[in-house]
């Protein structure tokens, strides 16, 4: 733990190079009014929080950079929740309150809105198929030996199968696995459909089987096969000197499942932040994640998250990261 003193100092050199991407030297801190030491007070705190793994400075530079130490804990001693400034927040209402249609669309959008928040890359996972509910059901006829079955699912997406019966159905057949197969599917799970009762009409009872049948095998996921939508990639190209370095970040985002993995290992640590070292790949030692899940009707269904330097604006992403979530869990929920 830190005293008083050294945790200000500290939280200077952390937001003071977090805004200007270069070492924050002693008299730099001094003139903080809240600070109110000599310099060679801050001097020797200074050297203090270096000797302890806070701090560090190149080679070239009197002044000092945070470690991943420093900005751990900056990040755990943050003193209340962050708060997205209004100009943010209003370009997530207006976001929200203008998105409609089909789900991949409306994931994609949301990526890249919050890489604009946050000037980082953004992922957003999509819900597993096998974990939503069936909300509606719907079969209509398209041509005497075709029907369109169309259920919408609790997140606000649509699978839409055409279905061959025979062409002796009647329509009076096809409405009655209509009625059947809506009032049967409402609420099931999608990775658990259980096959509809029989009607006692051999007819019907072939059109609601049919499209249950498919169904079921359109909505089963090849594992680990979760959607990921990445927005803004390209400004991490102009977060890093390096061209290497760059290069091994956009080849991980490209990887679904390393993305998923990495997402799901912060929130099994029971954490928001992943600094640095603390990320399993070794070419993120110098990247930082802020990750949150997102909700449908009360229950997680997906994650959202940013890719950046660990010298990111951690309120501010977080703070993004946290409102975006939110709204679109209830976007979702809202169908």
């Amino acid at each position: 733990m830190l005293d008083a003193r050294k945790s200000a100092i500290l939280r200077k050199v952390v937001t003071e190079h977090i805004e200007t991407a270069q070492p924050v030297g002693s008299a730099h801190v001094v003139r903080d009014p809240a600070i109110d030491v000599s310099p060679a007070t801050v001097r020797s705190d200074m050297a203090a929080l270096e000797r302890d793994g806070y701090l560090t400075h190149p080679h070239t530079s009197a002044g000092r950079i945070p470690t991943d130490k420093g900005y751990r804990f900056f990040v755990d001693h943050l003193s209340d929740a962050p708060l997205l400034d209004p100009a943010s927040h209003e370009q997530v209402s207006d976001f929200f309150d203008r998105a409609h249609g089909e789900l991949e669309r409306m994931l994609r959008d949301t990526s890249r809105l919050l890489s604009r928040l946050t000037d980082h890359a953004a992922v957003v996972v999509a819900p597993a198929h096998e974990v939503l509910t069936v909300r509606s059901s719907l079969i209509t006829r398209l041509g005497p030996r075709v029907v369109l079955h169309v259920a919408v699912l609790s997140n606000g997406g649509v699978e839409k199968n055409a279905v061959d019966i025979d062409e002796n159905t009647s329509d009076d057949d096809v409405a009655a696995a209509n009625t059947l197969l809506a009032a049967h599917l409402a609420g099931q799970t999608l990775g658990n459909v259980a096959a509809p009762p029989a009607a006692g009409r051999e007819a019907v009872d072939a059109v609601a089987t049919a499209c249950h049948k498919e169904l079921s095998m359109g909505t089963r996921p090849m594992p680990s096969a979760e959607e990921v939508y990445v927005g803004g990639a390209a400004r991490m190209a102009q977060q890093f000197s390096a061209v290497d370095q760059v290069r091994e970040v956009l080849s991980i985002l490209e990887q679904s499942f390393v993305v998923v993995s990495l997402l799901q290992d912060v929130l099994s640590a029971g954490q928001s932040v992943s600094i640095g070292a603390e990320n399993r790949v070794e070419s993120l030692a110098e990247c930082s994640i802020v990750v949150a899940p997102y909700e449908v009707d009360s229950e997680i269904v997906g994650t959202i998250g940013v890719l950046g330097p660990t010298r990111m604006n951690y309120p501010q992403a977080l703070a993004a990261v946290a409102v975006v979530s939110q709204r679109l869990g209830r976007q979702l929920s809202n169908g």
